[in-house]
């Protein structure tokens, strides 16, 4: 079974997220270096579902690329990565049940693989192979 494994804040403003999501939620976030990636922590690594309330999954908040999406455009939403056993085997599979590849395989240095995919909804999402040896 696929797990959601990290999520991307997309913003016009990173600071101005980063403010946001610290305050109303109590996250952490850090930029720990000069790309424009500031990492996000939302609480101890675990399952909420095991009633552990601190518990919760990373991700990230990265500089809006493109145009900002419509005041009037009904959904915005994160980008959330989810962990596969087989990065390639599973993007063939999205492109055989009617999703498409956006984002080709690309190296995680020292993470793994990832590819950026959407679904038959035009919803973007991850899906990452861990390979630490990725470069």
């Amino acid at each position: 079974m696929g797990r959601v494994v990290h999520f991307e804040i997309h913003a016009d403003d990173p600071l101005r997220a980063q403010g946001f999501y610290e305050n109303v939620f109590g996250w952490k976030v850090e930029k720990p270096g000069p790309e424009e990636y500031w990492l996000v922590m939302t609480g101890k690594k675990g399952s909420a579902l095991k009633g552990k309330e601190n518990d919760g999954i990373d991700g990230a908040i990265v500089r809006r690329q493109g145009q900002t999406p419509a005041h009037n455009n009904p959904v915005s939403a994160f980008v959330c990565t989810i962990e596969v056993k087989d990065v390639d085997a599973t993007c063939k599979k999205v492109v055989e049940n009617g999703g498409n590849v956006v984002v080709d395989k690309t190296a995680v240095a020292n993470v793994g693989w990832l590819y950026y995919c959407k679904d038959t909804e035009g919803n973007i999402f991850g899906l990452l192979q861990t390979d630490e040896q990725a470069a």
